[in-house]
């Protein structure tokens, strides 16, 4: 039901009331955790700024000097995490919210890159960074489509302003606009992504440092003058006001190019090169403001990548099975089956959650060569609780989520890793699935807060991150973060590592003269899950 009018206006009233609330108490709680004797870990230099730049679907295999000297030079001097993983779905928007608030997705409420919400879309899903999308959603949950706070609004809560520039509109997730309320900090802070700034005046600083020209729309393979015009318009225009607490760079490459060419394609490699270009740009910047020696900066990937050998059809395997599935239901009905792909994973959601076409969906599904893995919202033989990857069980979410199958296989160009990607063609790139060339992903970090020369060996994860920059900013780590600090990687801190544990979950089930085995390799520290890897196979036994 559409409210009324007066309906509407008191909701509006009742929202500007919640946030204001909401900032007067983060901007207590972060004061006082800013002041509180030891905020700053003991032991650990300080750090006037931390600086995250994304190279958006960067694996750890391709830092080599040939490729990026200057993001292996960082790697070498300062710590390279050899373990470290991203959240399933293995997807920008999710890892991107993940980065943004240590929290599972879950937690957080950002369930993949498109998600179906029918408040919004009654018969597909909607892009979860769509600035339409943000708006009418967080006015809908008071405030609340993002459930948690940012790191970028808890480093504000505490009376410091932050500077976030992407290529991509994920950034948009990193700081709401609409939810600050009127202190200098959030005056002072700006996100751009893709192009748009909040607040909107700030873009014709940016134009400026640009030649005058407005961000390109036209993206190209590799994705050079879109990320040089973003990288600029932070470190020679956001950055003339000064250099924040906390600053994001989000790079698109070498996601795009990969995306079209394929993992170690030529233009792949020249992607990854353009984006160690910018990274080098940001490393002149601070060396001439004089501030480098004093400035964290962590590189991360949202996700690695894999080659696809050919597709999968998710959508006519269902139809087959006399199911009425689609990717957009013109005219939905109970038990009609919305399926969202993002390459190397599914989102099913059956209309009125009739449990007889869930569990045929799944058993379908399980019969089908290109699946990998399937989490189920209800109990199904064969299938893993959507729990298992941190995802609701009630309320908002899909009823089974399907990663694809993947293999070691390399490629034309000799990188490993193929996965049979939705609606795939030969020769390009995907990412989604539980693979684990894209389950492992790139983080480096260096800077006065972390150890030099060190390689890691402790598994960590995307959902560290956020906790980490909050210790050795000295603001005191929230109780709802998922992630942990990665002690282990900073400096002064001594001791042996952190104990490490591995768990395999498998699940089968008899299909005719068949049987479906699917498994999830499950890494944990200090509490901390990181999934490895996940694969699934139909098989005469």
């Amino acid at each position: 039901m559409v409210p009324s009018y007066s309906a509407r206006r008191i909701d509006r009233g009742f929202h500007r009331w919640f946030v204001a609330l909401r900032h007067a108490s983060l901007a207590v709680i972060g004061a006082l955790c800013a002041a509180l004797p030891g905020a700053r870990a003991q032991g650990i230099p300080a750090s006037d700024h931390v600086l995250i730049v994304v190279f958006d679907g960067m694996r750890p295999d391709f830092v080599r000097p040939q490729y990026c000297p200057n993001l292996y030079s960082l790697a070498t001097n300062g710590v390279f995490f050899r373990r470290n993983h991203c959240a399933y779905i293995s997807t920008t928007i999710v890892n991107g919210t993940v980065l943004a608030t240590g929290t599972h997705p879950g937690h957080n409420g950002i369930l993949a890159n498109s998600d179906f919400r029918e408040e919004l879309n009654s018969q597909t899903s909607v892009g979860s960074d769509i600035l339409d999308t943000l708006r009418r959603a967080d006015r809908i949950s008071g405030g609340k489509y993002v459930a948690v706070d940012t790191v970028a609004e808890l480093i504000q809560a505490a009376g410091h302003y932050t500077y976030i520039a992407g290529t991509k509109s994920v950034t948009l997730l990193q700081d709401r606009f609409l939810r600050r309320d009127d202190t200098e900090a959030h005056r002072k802070s700006v996100t751009l992504g893709r192009g748009l700034s909040l607040p909107r005046g700030a873009t014709n600083q940016m134009v400026k440092v640009n030649e005058d020209k407005a961000f390109p729309r036209t993206e190209t393979t590799p994705n050079i003058a879109s990320d040089t015009w973003t990288t600029k318009a932070l470190i020679h225009g956001l950055w003339t006001n000064g250099v924040p607490k906390y600053s994001l760079l989000w790079l698109s490459d070498p996601d795009k190019t990969q995306h079209a060419k394929g993992v170690g394609a030529p233009e792949s490699l020249a992607a990854i090169e353009a984006s160690d270009k910018n990274l080098g740009e940001v490393f002149k910047v601070l060396d001439q403001k004089g501030i480098r020696e004093k400035t964290d900066v962590l590189v991360v990937s949202d996700h690695g990548f894999s080659s696809v050998p050919r597709g999968g059809d998710v959508p006519g395997a269902l139809r087959l099975a006399g199911l009425n599935a689609q990717t957009k239901l013109e005219n939905p009905e109970p038990g009609d089956v919305l399926v969202v792909e993002f390459g190397g994973s599914v989102l099913i959601y059956v209309i009125d959650r009739r449990e007889d076409v869930i569990r045929q969906a799944a058993t379908v599904l399980q019969g089908c060569d290109f699946t990998g893995v399937i989490f189920s919202r209800m109990e199904i033989e064969g299938t893993f609780s959507l729990s298992t990857v941190n995802y609701p069980t009630n309320g908002h979410g899909p009823d089974l989520v399907v990663a694809m199958r993947w293999m070691d296989d390399p490629n034309e160009f000799g990188a490993p890793g193929q996965m049979l990607a939705t609606s795939g063609t030969r020769g390009t790139g995907a990412h989604g699935s539980l693979s684990r060339f894209e389950m492992n992903n790139t983080l480096v970090a260096a800077g006065p807060s972390f150890k030099r020369g060190f390689v890691s060996n402790t598994p960590s994860g995307n959902i560290d991150v956020a906790p980490t920059i909050l210790h050795v900013l000295g603001i005191n780590r929230p109780d709802w973060m998922d992630g942990r600090v990665l002690r282990e990687a900073l400096a002064g801190q001594g001791g042996p590592a952190p104990e490490v544990r591995e768990r395999k979950l498998e699940a089968s089930r008899e299909i005719g003269f068949l049987r479906w085995n699917q498994y999830l390799r499950i890494l944990e520290v200090e509490g901390v899950s990181y999934f490895s890897e996940g694969n699934g196979s139909l098989r005469l036994e």
